[in-house]
């Protein structure tokens, strides 16, 4: 039988803790604006020139215009898995393009 813990203190204490590092965490973490602003120049390239027309078009409809693979499968008049297969072959390929340009 567990014993009732008669002092909360350090709960509070841990999670207050926790909170004040997550805080100084983000307050002196480097600025990592440029990578990012790079990876997002090279992202917009690599849509254009790695990707089929088929996956540029799907990508459009699915991160941009944010409709789901059923929508997306009803709309151009395909079968669910053939829209996830291609989103996902479509990731796929901006990942090779994309994950040494950091």
């Amino acid at each position: 039988m567990r014993k009732p813990r008669s002092d909360n203190r350090f709960d509070t204490r841990s999670s207050e803790w926790a909170g004040d590092l997550t805080v100084w965490l983000r307050a002196n973490a480097p600025d990592n604006s440029e990578q990012l602003e790079r990876l997002r120049r090279n992202l917009r390239r690599a849509r254009e020139q790695e990707l089929t027309p088929r996956q540029k078009q799907m990508l459009e409809l699915y991160f941009d215009q944010g409709m789901n693979m059923p929508q997306i499968a009803r709309a151009l008049d395909l079968n669910r898995s053939t829209v996830s297969r291609t989103l996902r072959r479509a990731r796929e390929r901006l990942y090779r393009c994309l994950r040494y340009t950091l």
